[in-house]
């Protein structure tokens, strides 16, 4: 017995380790540093490489961008459970936006930051900074709530129907009150 609750934590034996892609999803740092430097080179590629006079290439670049970013913030929120979110979801925002900005000012540093069709200065950096804290936010949050949302419902929705009614009733909190009170004894 006493082998089974031993005195310090680190007599358990890891049972299986995560994957190197695992590790990698669970990492708040890892997944906004990546996240920030691939959305910003993307970014660099696209304006350089694009027609910015078409609103089809510019619209669908965004489109693609912005599923890039939410992608891996979902990748990262799904190792989590949902009461988790309300401050990974921020700091996952602040940690790619400033990635993105450190990104950015070291391509404006060299030449290659793009502002529409002409390349942009240092003096056009701030604005930039600002511009890309701001979108990363007000992306984010809406859809980590939304995200949320979903997956209480989808979880519900689950439960109820594997026919688990008490376990239900717990995870939807609307009957909290009867739940407190001592079941009934089977008949």
């Amino acid at each position: 017995m006493a082998d089974f609750f031993p005195r310090k934590t680190i007599a358990w034996e890891v049972v299986e380790d995560p994957t190197a892609l695992r590790r990698f999803s669970n990492s708040l740092p890892e997944m906004a540093l990546v996240t920030g430097v691939t959305l910003r080179l993307y970014r660099a590629y696209v304006l350089s490489h694009g027609s910015p006079e078409s609103g089809l290439w510019v619209g669908s670049t965004l489109v693609i961008g912005a599923m890039l970013l939410l992608a891996m913030l979902t990748v990262h929120l799904a190792n989590f459970t949902v009461r988790h979110w309300w401050w990974r979801a921020p700091a996952f925002a602040v940690l790619e936006a400033g990635t993105e900005i450190v990104m950015s000012l070291a391509l404006t540093a060299v030449g290659l930051e793009k502002i529409g069709s002409r390349v942009a200065s240092l003096t056009d950096w701030l604005p930039i900074a600002a511009q890309v804290l701001a979108w990363r936010v007000l992306l984010i949050l809406p859809f980590t709530i939304l995200l949320a949302v979903v997956v209480t419902m989808v979880r519900r929705l689950l439960v109820s129907r594997e026919h688990r009614t008490s376990t239900a009733q717990r995870v939807s909190g609307a009957s909290r009150a009867a739940s407190e009170e001592p079941p009934a004894p089977p008949a």
